[in-house]
């Protein structure tokens, strides 16, 4: 009897164990991706970044990137008067705007995407002209675990126009 009932116990965990084992595949296989959701949380992160570089409140936006953020900007043409520029400002100059145009962004997974388009940045020399820079680019973008936010991690840029 005892071992009948010892036989009993066991087969009724067993049972339990694989069960619960099953509802957990389910969960995670229900887990779906709300596409949607994460193309709209990019873009609010995308608006909020152009807006900070708008209000030249550039202390903000190293929120907008993952701690090791890499990237690589034109850094010939005219983007060389910029870059000079930028590094050590003077006369008139002013940094306007950013504004981004993408032509694509992919979900990769819950935590990856990128963006593939256009942006224009737009300053004002030293004496005092109005310039618009046009650059292609493609950015790698990483969901941080700890506040949800997508960031930029990684980026590239060139002169090429998209055609």
């Amino acid at each position: 009897m005892r071992t009948f009932l010892l036989a009993l116990c066991f087969i009724s965990f067993i049972a339990c164990d694989n069960q619960k084992q099953s509802q957990q595949q389910e969960t995670e296989k229900t887990k779906v991706l709300d596409i949607e959701a994460e193309l709209a949380s990019i873009e609010e992160t995308r608006t909020a970044f152009q807006l900070a570089v708008k209000e030249n409140r550039f202390g903000d936006l190293k929120k907008y990137g993952t701690s090791d953020v890499k990237s690589l900007t034109p850094d010939c043409g005219s983007w060389e008067p910029f870059k000079t520029i930028r590094e050590n400002p003077s006369g008139k100059f002013h940094y306007d705007s950013l504004v981004m145009r993408p032509v694509e962004t992919i979900i990769v997974s819950d935590s990856v995407a990128y963006d593939f388009g256009t942006s224009s940045t737009y300053y004002t020399n030293e004496e005092g002209t109005p310039i618009e820079l046009t650059a292609t680019f493609l950015a790698v973008l990483k969901k941080d675990k700890k506040d949800g936010k997508w960031k930029l991690h990684r980026e590239v840029a060139n002169t090429r126009d998209l055609e």
